[in-house]
């Protein structure tokens, strides 16, 4: 049997159906589904829903929209305790080489930190080190400056 990978408490996170690279996600383990941050949610059609992506917004936006079927509506209770009822898709995700199709609700995050937060169903086979971030997903080298 293999050994599991080991992911820090914060990784990024790809979308590669999508086209969407580097999303900032915390690995969640209190919540069971994930979810991702959305600007804009077009009503359903035909079971399927379009939906604003936001990556990122500084130093500069990157926003992407995508089409999926819903596959269900959650009810979610976040921290602050009110009931909510979100549209979820399946998305295929990326963190490094680990890679599965997780059920994914969408809701607005604006103000976090992290544009998305990927949940215990998301992570089974997979060991959480809560002191570390990025094992999985280490940042690109900054370029360096030649000396004059």
């Amino acid at each position: 049997m293999p050994a599991p990978m080991i992911i820090g408490w914060r990784e990024r996170v790809s979308f590669p159906d999508w086209g969407i690279r580097g999303v900032r996600a915390k690995i969640d383990t209190g919540a069971r589904t994930s979810a991702l941050h959305v600007g804009v949610i077009e009503p359903e059609v035909d079971g399927r829903i379009r939906f604003e992506v936001v990556v990122r917004e500084q130093p500069r936006p990157v926003h992407a929209w995508v089409e999926a079927p819903v596959v269900r509506e959650g009810v979610v209770k976040p921290h602050a305790g009110v009931r909510e009822v979100r549209p979820v898709v399946l998305a295929r995700v990326r963190i490094g080489p680990f890679e599965r199709e997780i059920e994914v609700n969408l809701v607005c995050r604006r103000g976090m930190t992290c544009r998305m937060l990927v949940g215990r169903t998301a992570l089974e086979g997979l060991l959480i080190d809560p002191t570390r971030i990025r094992l999985l997903t280490p940042p690109r080298p900054r370029p360096q400056g030649g000396s004059s």
